[in-house]
């Protein structure tokens, strides 16, 4: 049953591949990865999942690798392509005469040479989303299990995937915006990695909750962006605003959730432990049916 589902599922995105296909943006169709087909990405998501699954049982009875240079490298190494890449949608949108509020992408745009620029950058940012799968990867090797949340793979695996869409049929006008601030904050993210991945700097990084703040923010600006693209008529695909939309308020609520599980509920059990351990018990709460009994002692 289960694989009926799963290959009307996989006809079902056929069926829509072919009826979009042809708009196709013609100058990046054939680009690496993109490959004017789904196949190389969902292949690439399929081997990433299975790593995920298969990945924790094969280390279960293995030491943990330590792969503390390659961490440093590899963290610091997509810290220059991300402050790279932001700085160069910054400068390739302003090149293309971009409007803050409405970027257009239509099919001027794909003759417009200046736009090329733009798209060629945003395959970096996709090219990257298939690098950063490495970062679970790591997590298995060095036997980080927990880390390996729902959030995580989900981000990673649909990030992969939704900008294959992107770079197939809207490489330019309002994508550079989300992808932009995702690279600022994908910046501060791995630089923190990769100097944590130094034993003797570790004490001293007090910025690790501040970046969830950051990504929820990221979020909350895009999807404002997004809307607000929207409410003034800007001339781009409904489809691309209403999924970049859409994907800001699921990740609000996963990203919300972990700050909330991570942070302040930690905080607060935190807190209720110290307490305890000094002796410090918070009081009885009194009902009416036994504020009598309790008084009483």
């Amino acid at each position: 049953m289960e694989n009926t589902q799963m290959a009307s599922f996989v006809k079902d995105l056929m069926r829509q591949y072919d009826e979009a296909h042809p708009h196709a943006d013609p100058r990046t169709r054939h680009w690496l990865l993109v490959e004017d087909s789904p196949w190389p990405v969902w292949i690439l998501t399929i081997i990433y999942l299975i790593c995920v699954f298969i990945g924790p049982r094969l280390m279960r009875n293995r030491k943990p690798f330590s792969l503390q240079y390659f961490m440093v490298v590899y963290n610091l190494g997509l810290v220059v392509l991300s402050a790279y890449m932001f700085l160069e949608l910054i400068l390739s949108a302003y090149d293309a005469s971009y409007n803050f509020q409405c970027a257009v992408y239509n099919k001027d745009s794909i003759s417009n040479p200046k736009e090329l620029r733009v798209a060629k950058v945003l395959w970096w940012y996709f090219f990257s989303k298939a690098i950063e799968l490495l970062d679970t990867v790591c997590m298995i090797a060095r036997k980080k299990f927990d880390q390996i949340t729902f959030l995580h793979v989900f981000h990673h695996a649909s990030m992969l995937n939704i900008w294959w869409w992107t770079m197939m049929f809207i490489p330019g006008g309002m994508s550079w915006f989300g992808s932009c601030m995702n690279c600022l904050v994908h910046v501060v993210m791995y630089l923190y990695y990769g100097l944590s991945a130094i034993p003797s700097l570790r004490s001293k990084l007090w910025w690790k909750r501040y970046i969830t703040r950051f990504q929820l923010l990221q979020f909350c600006v895009t999807f404002t962006h997004t809307v607000n693209s929207i409410r003034v008529g800007c001339e781009f695909p409904r489809w691309g605003q209403n999924l970049l939309a859409g994907y800001m308020v699921v990740m609000l609520i996963l990203f919300g959730n972990f700050y909330m599980q991570a942070y302040i509920k930690q905080a607060t059990r935190s807190k209720k432990a110290a307490a305890e351990a000094n002796g410090h018990h918070a009081p009885p709460v009194v009902t009416d049916r036994d504020s009598s009994r309790t008084k009483a002692d």
